[in-house]
């Protein structure tokens, strides 16, 4: 077998090799696209089995896919994790892919979960939608400053048909006057296309029985849940609920030593999309449940807006995972508890075992 570390930069590999049968070790660094590629082709053409390690990075979603259909053994691994195991100080191209090979042949390398490429592609349309979204808030922005700087304030009325007109219809300069038709274009451009995305969004929401399992929690959409079912990717990866916070970046960072304990803003590790749209989603859930509501506000009055709609943004997570996990929906979840269908926990309430 031929194990391969390899540490990856976008116009570069170097790699380590050792062939575990003959003892053979080789170093060699590997331009992108067309060496590297004609490199690992040779191997596969060789009938060896080959396993390649490397760090979790970015840009190298061809390089993924190259081994995948060759096919070679491709193990991903924690980055933070493998900068922990490292011994040495000095750090270049050589060590790094040395080091990954030691790890690789010790079974110490951290691996973890990657999703399929289908996956990854649905994600794709999560991001193009609110990156569509944000340019088009930017846009709606810009318009209403035009707005207010000719002395018409009505907010959401601008939008509507006789808004609009009155927007149209102020005299201004050249430049102005070209900026406001242009926007409006944009404008009138990005909306159609923002409802396309939106229905596709729904309709692979539907596709997903996960997905919509959640749909039925009050305040969670198709899109926040299908971003958690996507992001997410496999449940069973996770042991609690705190687990899950703590993927999604909503625990607070901890620097605590002796009898001094210090707990910072959030982490905001993972998805950012997926946390974005937890909060939105958890405001509507506020709206919607009066327990929720009540202990917003008791959050609010005691540690301020923004730690209370993280605050609710995390329980949501929490109870999602709990729904997802156990195959159950609202109603069945606030009837029997998370923790229905286990011995201590039958009825969904802690029992005393005696």
């Amino acid at each position: 077998m031929i194990i391969i570390g390899v540490d990856y930069h976008p116009e570069f590999q170097q790699i380590a090799l050792v062939d575990t049968e003959s003892g053979e070790f080789r170093e060699k660094r590997l331009m992108h696209r067309e060496e590297a590629e004609s490199f690992y082709r040779a191997l596969a053409a060789a009938g060896q089995k080959v396993r390649v390690g490397m760090e979790a990075s970015g840009f190298a979603r061809w390089f993924e896919r190259l081994l995948g259909e060759l096919p070679l053994e491709l193990w991903i691994g924690d980055a933070t994790e493998i900068q922990r195991k490292r011994e040495r100080k000095q750090k270049t191209d050589r060590q790094d892919a040395q080091h990954i090979l030691k790890l690789l042949l010790k079974d110490d390398f951290p691996r973890i979960w990657v999703p399929s490429g289908e996956n990854r592609d649905l994600r794709q349309l999560l991001w193009h939608r609110h990156r569509m979204v944000q340019a088009r808030t930017r846009i709606m922005n810009q318009l209403q400053a035009v707005a207010i700087n000719e002395g018409l304030r009505c907010k959401k009325r601008l939008w509507r048909t006789g808004g609009r007109q009155q927007l149209e219809s102020f005299p201004l300069g050249p430049w102005a006057s070209r900026r406001r038709s242009e926007l409006l274009e944009l404008l009138d451009r990005l909306s159609p296309t923002i409802a396309e995305l939106s229905r596709a969004v729904e309709q692979e929401a539907e596709k997903r029985p996960d997905a919509q399992r959640l749909r039925t929690h009050p305040g969670v959409g198709a899109l926040t849940a299908l971003a958690f079912v996507l992001i997410i990717g496999d449940v069973g990866r996770f042991q609690c609920g705190k687990q899950i916070a703590s993927y999604l970046g909503l625990v607070p960072l901890e620097k605590s030593s002796g009898n001094r304990r210090r707990l910072g803003h959030i982490t905001k590790q993972g998805s950012s999309l997926l946390r974005f749209l937890l909060v939105e989603a958890a405001q509507v859930t506020v709206r919607s449940l009066p327990e929720w509501r009540g202990q917003y506000f008791r959050l609010v009055m005691r540690r301020g807006r923004k730690t209370a709609k993280v605050a609710m943004a995390r329980r949501l997570a929490i109870r999602l995972y709990w729904m997802w996990r156990q195959g159950l929906d609202y109603e069945e979840l606030v009837k029997f508890g998370s923790h229905a269908g286990q011995p201590e926990h039958r009825d969904g309430v802690q029992r005393s075992i005696e």
